[in-house]
């Protein structure tokens, strides 16, 4: 609080209008609220728990950081067991998520790969691989992926709980290093007291093209349940995968 014999030692108005006028222009804009997410879903495939997802993601300010497992129980002729350790940091402003630093450690059939993008001004500048990987021609190269996210933080932007007029107002475009994809959602409806929105995860860029003529649209319904805040958070994901019938289903 300004004092008496503070206010009688002010500047002259010409040397306090800069700051009075940052202090209204500041005032002026709108606030953006940190969070804090835990995240935690069952994947169901074909009616059988097959694997669970978790993130814990965190807003704060102008960053975000996010780290999150992925883990599958190895159905036999389905799955095979596989681990994914991933985090993420970067920032985040308007509803907008640029990472800076994403890093994976994979576990398969005994196997251990660790997998890394550099971001500089929202632009992948390096790509790292352990062991390498031989560079295949289909490859997607990183200085043409300006405006991509990670995967985790893809995973992170349409999982998170968000206000009611946020929901289902979602276009992000994915590099994981190699491939380029794209996951949107859309079309909000109400579903009792939440909300239901159409989504479609696609393949685009990188892809063999047997995956590409396997499949490459994967539409999605998304569902979101109010919150004891008034936010809405997403419960479940049901979709036809490459194995069948999927869902993600939140404990």
């Amino acid at each position: 609080m300004v004092s008496l014999t503070q206010a009688a030692r002010r500047p002259p108005l010409r040397r306090s209008l800069p700051l009075a006028l940052a202090t209204v222009v500041s005032l002026a804009l709108p606030v953006q609220a940190d969070q804090t997410d835990r995240i935690d879903f069952d994947v169901v495939l074909k009616g059988i728990t097959a694997g669970r997802l978790t993130i814990d993601g965190k807003i704060e300010g102008n960053s975000y950081g996010a780290n999150g497992v992925m883990k599958t129980a190895g159905l036999v002729g389905v799955l095979k067991t596989i681990r994914y350790d991933a985090r993420v940091s970067g920032g985040y402003a308007n509803g907008v998520f640029t990472p800076q630093h994403f890093a994976e450690t994979a576990l398969r059939s005994g196997n251990t790969t660790e997998h890394g993008i550099v971001y500089k001004n929202g632009k992948p500048v390096s790509v790292t691989r352990n062991p390498p990987r031989t560079p295949r021609d289909r490859d997607v190269a990183p200085e043409k992926q300006g405006g991509t996210i990670d995967p985790l933080t893809a995973l992170y932007a349409v999982l998170r709980d968000v206000p009611r007029d946020e929901a289902c107002k979602l276009k992000v475009t994915m590099y994981d290093g190699a491939r380029r994809s794209q996951v949107a959602l859309q079309a909000p409806q109400p579903a009792g007291e939440g909300v239901k929105c159409a989504g479609e995860y696609r393949r685009l860029e990188g892809f063999s093209d047997k995956e590409m003529a396997e499949k490459s649209r994967f539409p999605f319904v998304l569902t979101y349940a109010p919150t004891s805040d008034g936010r809405l958070r997403v419960v479940e994901i049901s979709t036809d995968t490459i194995y069948g019938k999927g869902r993600l289903k939140r404990r």
